[in-house]
């Protein structure tokens, strides 16, 4: 792994996909210090990695999200009364 280089990794975390269980094609990469995270962030941010360029920066934390209306694709139809609403 390439972050081991730049000090001991700690944790890594692969998100999948809900619905096919595939990665999404990003990890949260977790080091044991914060300065082991600042020179893998400086050496590995544009650098390539198996044919590919990283981008590897400092996560933020999760932005609240407010709650949807309606749910199904933005579709603000009320499911009270005269039924709709299934597809």
């Amino acid at each position: 792994m390439a972050f081991a280089e730049y000090g001991t990794v700690s944790r890594v975390q692969l998100p999948t996909d809900r619905e096919t269980g595939r990665p999404r094609g990003f990890a949260f990469v977790e080091m044991s210090s914060e300065a082991e995270e600042t020179a893998a962030i400086e050496a590995l941010d544009g650098a390539e990695w198996m044919g590919r360029d990283l981008k590897v920066n400092k996560a933020k934390p999760r932005e609240e999200r407010s709650p949807s209306r309606g749910g199904w694709g933005g579709n603000s139809r009320s499911n009270r009364g005269g039924g709709g609403g299934r597809y």
